[in-house]
């Protein structure tokens, strides 16, 4: 309950326009409509234990509180952040003794990836024997997160980021409750969506600041273009975490842009990157690795040029450094691809692990000492160079295994002439045979 105190209390904007129930929430719509997995435990008032996984200011904590009052469930929150095993263990003991006297509980845990697995298999007794119906909310992916057990106690659902349809409802909102319109031209009221980045929480804390802006000479509001909108408010920085989920899909962004040619796609994720902070030599490492295993020999110049353009980056360091790998993504996404190499060589592997130890044949095999020229090593070995062609076409795989061919190179890039090159040597192969 509130005191007096409180309740005279500044509130922010956000908190003001805190919906009162669930068809208020905002952009979750596959969760909470008729059909949705929530809407219909909201209309059945039969609550079961979930994971909200979405992006900040998606309405997680918002509506984790509306579910309990439709469910008629005590809520409780609490934070992962601020929270130990001690918390835990009376948050437990109130609810079973809520349970004795017919009163469920709804354990909301914000950040509840925070929460070590010692800590997480805690929980599991209490959501298997109903004491609790845990609503656990994370920006993190759950299956890299969280302890399988508790995932296969819980149903995993995913929250949207909002999108621009949604923020401009709650912006609507912001004006109906203040009494006035927002002093923004159309340009500058779409750059204010664009900052708060898809968090609802956001871009009524960038509202409530353009609202409070003191008024022109005369008494009057001058609407405020893009450029005067950046000169007031702070811009979110990008979403981005170098070592979760964000830094994952985003490399993985970029490498299958790479593959699927198109390097403004590609320059676009590569900025992303940079922008949220991630380490430049990772994206240079990765690029390495890109020109070998999707382009390969369809352009030997690819490799070259990845690793050209890592010891560019060393040598000038951000920003100028950054050029070159915009240069090196260009030149990846526009080159001929091609995986050829890269399944040869796992394929080779594969066989090689399947055959052991076996010893290469006696014929190309050095013979140093007398012994190893009495037991045929190096004997009838064909010099290649003798030959009319320059090719002896002896075998050089183990006496014990066939021939076999790893390598097929695409019909594109420098691999057509390498294919050429293959098919020229079997040909002499073939006429070679005894």
């Amino acid at each position: 309950m509130n005191t007096l105190f409180e309740s005279q209390a500044p509130r922010p904007l956000a908190d003001r326009l805190r919906p009162e129930s669930l068809d208020q929430v905002v952009g979750q719509d596959h969760l909470l409509d008729t059909d949705g997995p929530l809407g219909r435990m909201a209309a059945s008032a039969r609550m079961a234990s979930v994971i909200l996984w979405g992006p900040p200011g998606s309405g997680k904590t918002t509506i984790a509180r509306l579910l309990a009052e439709v469910s008629d469930l005590h809520f409780e929150p609490m934070s992962a952040v601020f929270s130990g095993v001690a918390d835990l263990r009376k948050v437990f003991d109130a609810a079973a003794k809520r349970r004795d006297v017919g009163q469920g509980t709804l354990l909301f845990i914000d950040e509840v990836h925070r929460f070590n697995r010692a800590q997480q298999d805690g929980f599991l007794p209490y959501v298997e024997n109903g004491t609790v119906i845990l609503v656990g909310a994370t920006t993190e992916n759950p299956s890299f997160e969280l302890n399988a057990a508790l995932l296969s106690r819980c149903q995993v659902l995913v929250l949207n980021r909002l999108d621009d349809a949604a923020l401009e409802l709650l912006l609507e909102r912001a004006e109906k409750l203040e009494g006035r319109p927002l002093p923004l031209d159309a340009d500058a009221r779409a750059a204010l969506r664009a900052m708060a980045d898809g968090d609802g929480r956001y871009i009524l804390n960038l509202a409530e600041e353009v609202f409070a802006l003191p008024p022109g000479p005369k008494g009057k509001q001058k609407n405020l273009d893009t450029a005067a909108l950046a000169a007031t408010v702070q811009q979110r920085a990008p979403l981005y975490d170098k070592s979760q989920e964000g830094h994952f899909n985003l490399i993985s962004a970029l490498h299958k842009s790479l593959r699927g040619s198109d390097a403004d796609a590609a320059l676009y994720w590569l900025a992303r990157m940079l922008a949220g902070g991630e380490d430049p030599h990772y994206i240079a490492r990765r690029l390495v690795r890109f020109a070998s295993e999707d382009i390969g020999l369809a352009d030997p110049q690819a490799l070259t040029l990845a690793l050209a353009a890592w010891d560019s980056y060393d040598r000038l360091g951000s920003p100028e450094g950054e050029l070159a790998l915009a240069q090196c993504v260009i030149y990846l996404g526009t080159a001929p691809k091609s995986n050829a190499a890269y399944k040869g060589f796992k394929a080779a592997m594969g066989v090689a692990r399947e055959t052991g130890s076996l010893m290469p044949p006696k014929h190309i095999l050095n013979a140093p000492t007398k012994l190893m020229k009495d037991l045929d090593y190096g004997k009838d070995y064909a010099y290649d160079h003798d030959t009319p062609e320059g090719f002896s076409g002896q075998d050089y795989f183990p006496d014990d295994m066939a021939r076999q061919e790893f390598y097929h190179p695409r019909d594109r890039g420098f691999e057509r002439d390498l294919r050429k090159r293959l098919e020229y040597w079997n040909s002499l192969r073939e006429k070679a045979k005894p």
